[in-house]
């Protein structure tokens, strides 16, 4: 059975503060799949819960990209995705909202959209805070409470060698 969660465990998850490891930069260069490149680095919240930061790109269409924080159950394989960080990609509709925009956009993970049985993250917002995908990921790093110790101001992805 999928896990299911209130709006309220919802928003303490989100607001969990959530480390980065020393060398994730190193972690999170994305690695080439069939047409798209890709990544995920595990992190451990500061009350122990295990999150999970998902990167996927496309390789010809850099605006077509999707950045995910999930959480991961205790003792199951299963990701259960709190936020989604969507690029420039594609029409999105909120069904139960009646309302569709194309542009850049968050999804939320709701108890609303779980109770009809979609997935927990369907309901999005559209944003105009990022632009690509290193701005997402600030972004994210925002909302979520995903802190680095490290310096800010130097680049969150390094081109490799």
């Amino acid at each position: 059975m999928a896990a299911r969660f209130s709006d309220k465990e919802i928003s303490r998850m989100i607001q969990e503060v959530k480390p980065l490891p020393d060398n994730y930069r190193s972690k999170i260069q994305l690695r080439e799949k069939r047409g798209h490149k890709e990544r995920e680095l595990d992190i451990v919240g500061v009350d122990g819960n295990g999150f999970r930061l998902i990167f996927r790109q496309s390789n010809f269409n850099p605006i077509d990209f999707s950045l995910i924080l999930a959480f991961c159950p205790a003792d199951t394989s299963q990701i259960f995705r709190l936020r989604r960080y969507n690029g420039k990609s594609h029409e999105h509709t909120n069904v139960i909202e009646k309302n569709s925009f194309y542009d850049f956009h968050i999804h939320q993970a709701t108890e609303r959209y779980q109770d009809i049985g979609a997935r927990e993250d369907t309901y999005a917002v559209p944003s105009d805070r990022y632009s690509d995908l290193h701005s997402a990921l600030r972004c994210l790093m925002e909302d979520c409470h995903v802190e680095s110790v490290q310096d800010p101001q130097i680049s969150l992805f390094k081109e490799e060698d």
